[in-house]
């Protein structure tokens, strides 16, 4: 069986809905669909995702509008995990994980160090904590991680790395830290068919950095190494107007 997973940055649900966000969905008729930064509770979630017709796992944060996971599967489970176990992380709405049974599927929205980096410690704090969850989770089955990691691993994942440097997403810690983290014995699925330059998925809305195709790269499909052979294709989709970031898309073999 062959799973086709969407990840998207939304940049809050009903936003995106209002650009074609379920129109593409349906478009693309994905098995998974993990959503980041919804910035809604279940009580708000738009009809025209509901209606798609996929069972649904929320994780929202406890302030309004703000952050918040979610996960759309075609199987009817309940084998959803909502957090990480860590107060201060899963109150905004970080992480929403489910059990394939076969796999771990892990949907997160990492913390964004901000400007000034104001929460470069938060951020990196996450990091490993998410990190020491997954390697307990690892155990036990093999593990798919996806959604906006808020980081541009290598220069190669930004356009104007010099400029960038030591920007929130372009510091040298968090950088080491996914370095540190992929050499723990996780495979940046992205990299495994393509290492070109010029692949973003993620632009500012100023300067028309879209148009000029000023981005970066910092959502990801991440895998366990002991499934990287299960990973049949790992790529940016052009459906990119719905967001200011682009949906990422893994098929996986189970």
């Amino acid at each position: 069986m062959e799973l086709s997973i969407i990840s998207w940055n939304v940049n809050g649900i009903r936003a995106a809905v209002k650009k074609g966000l379920a129109s593409a969905i349906s478009r693309l008729d994905p098995d998974i669909v993990c959503l980041q930064e919804v910035k809604c509770d279940e009580e708000h979630i738009p009809d025209e995702i509901a209606s798609l017709g996929y069972s649904m796992h929320l994780n929202p944060a406890m302030k309004k509008g703000y952050s918040g996971t979610m996960i759309l599967t075609k199987e009817n489970t309940e084998r959803a995990i909502v957090g990480i176990g860590i107060n201060k992380f899963d109150i905004e709405g970080r992480v929403v994980s489910l059990d394939l049974g076969s796999l771990m599927l892990i949907n997160a929205y990492f913390p964004n160090s901000q400007q000034g980096l104001a929460r470069l410690q938060f951020k990196l704090e996450f990091d490993r904590s998410i990190a020491s969850w997954m390697d307990d989770l690892r155990r036990r089955k093999p593990i798919v991680l996806c959604g906006d990691l808020n980081v541009a691993h290598r220069p190669i994942d930004i356009a104007r790395p010099r400029e960038n440097e030591g920007s929130a997403g372009f510091t040298v810690e968090e950088r080491q830290w996914m370095t540190q983290f992929l050499d723990s014995g996780y495979r940046d699925t992205f990299r495994m068919f393509n290492d070109q330059g010029g692949n973003y998925t993620w632009w500012s809305y100023m300067g028309d950095a879209r148009a000029k195709n000023i981005g970066w790269r910092i959502d990801y499909f991440v895998v366990s190494s002991d499934i990287e052979k299960n990973v049949v294709d790992s790529t940016i989709l052009p459906y990119r107007y719905c967001s200011d970031h682009a949906p990422v898309r893994a098929l996986v073999s189970t």
